[in-house]
Formats: C-alpha cells, structure tokens, sequence
C-alpha cells in the first residue's frame, strides 16, 4: 500500500487543548478515509505549544534549533497538512502565525491542507475564511472547500447519533484524503546527509520552466 504523509500543527496553548483534540479526530477520520481508499497514513503531530522559544530565538537569530529544524524539514516533505488554531482577537493565534512566518516560502507549494479552529463562541468560526483561508492561499496551497471549527457546544455532545462536528469532521476528511490520493507522492532522496523534497509538479509548471529556460 502506498503511503500518504500527514503532518498536523495544532497551536493550542492549554493541556488539555480543545484544538489538539480537534486535530486529533482530524487525523483519525483522514487516516480512516485514507484506509478506505487504500493507502497507509503516516501522521506526525507538532504542538507548537511545544516549539514557542525556538520559534522566536528563530526571528532573532535566523537559526532553527534542531528541533524546530527537524518539524520544518517533516512540514516541507508532508503530502499533507491539517492546520489547527485557536482563535484571539478575531484572527488566529500569534503562535500559530509565527511558525507559518518561518516556513520555507516555496515549501507549501501544491501541498494539500486541512484547516481547524477552535473558539469560545460560534461566530469565531469566520476566522476559516476571512484569516486562515487567505493565508494558505497565499502560500499556494490546495485547501479542502470544507474547514472545520469547533466550540464549546461540540464537545461531548455526540449523543450516539452523530454530531454536527463529526459530520462536519468527516466531510472535510474525505475531501482532504481524496486529494491526497490523487495528487504524486512526495518522493525523498538523501543529499549531503540532508532531505529534500522531489515533489512531482503539474504540467503546467513544468512546461512553464522548460519555456522560461529557453534561449532566443
């Protein structure tokens, strides 16, 4: 079977943390999606919670302590990213910003993303389209049409029947496990001792290089 890469960040700042839970049912029903379909998910969970002094002595020093070099090279390599953040002050969090701001910029390109976010209130779940939406598109990325936000009326609220969270849970699942079926596996080679990323790129992309190199 082949393999499907998932890296998920989730930026909560609470243990326990209503967005690394949301993120974990995220994972669970794409692995479970990705099964169906045939392939095997390998998933790594990133709490920048975690990460928060390495990511600022980064913006001052320009240097990645091994570790947060380590997440970057498995965010690069990722076919896949789910995206959790709570929401402050109407937008994401400022964590979750800062470790975006320190990603490699071509990094994302093409890469499949599923985003989250978790509030005290119902009306926070703008932030989706109006903040979080806009930025991975920014970054070039292939969002899934359905994001996810959670409040605090989701959880435990199942009632046997199914809740609205895990209707919602499932869909942007099978969205998001449908395009990482279709699109190329990101291929790795090792160079100098280090990864890197051979992702396979669309013909258009290809073909635009191959005009772009020509000579008159």
């Amino acid at each position: 079977m082949e393999t499907r890469h998932i890296t998920v960040i989730t930026a909560g700042l609470g243990v326990p943390s209503s967005s690394r839970l949301l993120a974990d049912q995220l994972a669970a029903a794409a692995s479970r999606e990705l099964s169906s379909a045939g392939y095997t998910a390998e998933v790594d969970i990133v709490e920048l919670r975690d990460l928060a002094v390495d990511i600022a002595n980064n913006f001052v020093t320009g240097y990645a302590a091994p570790r947060l070099a380590e997440v970057l090279a498995g965010v690069a390599a990722a076919d896949g990213i789910i995206a959790v953040s709570p929401v402050f002050s109407a937008s994401y969090s400022g964590l979750f910003k800062s470790f975006v701001d320190i990603l490699d910029p071509g990094s994302m390109d093409g890469k499949a993303v599923l985003l989250g976010a978790t509030g005290g209130s119902d009306r926070h779940q703008m932030v989706l389209d109006y903040a979080m939406r806009p930025l991975f598109t920014y970054l070039r990325t292939r969002i899934t049409p359905t994001a996810v936000f959670a409040g605090p009326q989701d959880w435990g609220n199942d009632g046997g029947g199914g809740s609205p969270l895990s209707a919602r849970t499932e869909r942007a699942a099978a969205e998001f496990a449908e395009m990482l079926a279709a699109a190329p596996r990101r291929a790795m080679k090792s160079s100098g001792g280090h990864l890197q990323d051979l992702e396979s790129l669309p013909f258009e992309q290809l073909l635009a290089g191959i005009s772009g190199g020509r000579t008159a």
